[in-house]
């Protein structure tokens, strides 16, 4: 348990960090897009080598397709809530928006990757290194870039950083989760958490972040973008 504990902690403590990074000083809207733009490279490589190709490899397929619909769905009508939570209170920037859709997005995908990592652990499968990293190397661009878009739309610092903090606990809570109920977890069940975290992504992916990347990024989101996704699949050859 303390093992799961350390790891969860450490793979969310990107978020924390992405967040500290975002509003301890002015990023300018090329550099905040490219950052998107390396994220959601990173995150694309998630979707295909972390989440749904291991999904397919524990469960089966139309399992991870079952999870793939049920996190979409989900991240698309929380979204559509927090949108229009948003726009009662303000003047619905598209800063705003845009920073808090990805931090759903991280909260919605980070839980069930976490529960992965935890269930790994308690297996005795080990730590993926792969898959660590990845969770780190994917949070902290999606943390800048809310963090960026929030303070830029008026939220104040210390509200950004709670948002954020909160978030950690909560996915770092997952893997402890993870591990404790590993031993009742088919592998089918496991496929659809894997699923579940990629449809969450790929809509996030597609609505908010690489549309942000590439309106403040300019033409080079698409080559960071490639970038991202080769590091990050590089990364999960690791093991």
């Amino acid at each position: 348990m303390i093992e799961a504990l350390g790891w969860g902690a450490l793979a969310a403590s990107s978020l924390v960090i992405g967040a500290i990074l975002g509003t301890v000083r002015s990023w300018s809207p090329q550099l905040i897009g490219l950052v998107l733009a390396f994220g959601a490279g990173a995150l694309i490589s998630a979707v295909s080598f972390d989440l749904a190709q291991e999904g397919a490899a524990v469960g089966g397929t139309g399992y991870v397709g079952l999870g793939l619909a049920a996190g979409a769905v989900t991240y698309f009508a929380l979204n559509r809530v927090v949108a229009r939570r948003g726009r009662r209170g303000n003047d619905g920037s598209a800063d705003e928006d845009t920073g808090s859709a990805l931090a759903l997005g991280a909260f919605l995908d980070g839980i069930p990757e976490q529960i992965v990592l935890g269930i790994a652990i308690a297996v005795g499968d080990g730590v993926s290194v792969g898959l660590l990293v990845a969770i780190f190397v994917s949070n902290l661009p999606e943390a800048i870039g809310s963090s960026t878009e929030m303070r830029a739309a008026g939220t104040r610092v210390a509200a950004v950083r709670r948002l954020w903090i909160l978030v950690a606990l909560i996915c770092t809570s997952a893997t402890v989760a993870g591990y404790a109920i590993a031993d009742s977890v088919s592998g089918n069940l496991n496929a659809t958490i894997d699923g579940f975290a990629a449809g969450a992504l790929l809509v996030m992916l597609i609505d908010s972040m690489i549309p942000d990347a590439v309106r403040k990024g300019g033409d080079r989101a698409g080559l960071v973008t490639v970038l991202g996704f080769a590091v990050a699949a590089a990364l999960s050859s690791l093991s």
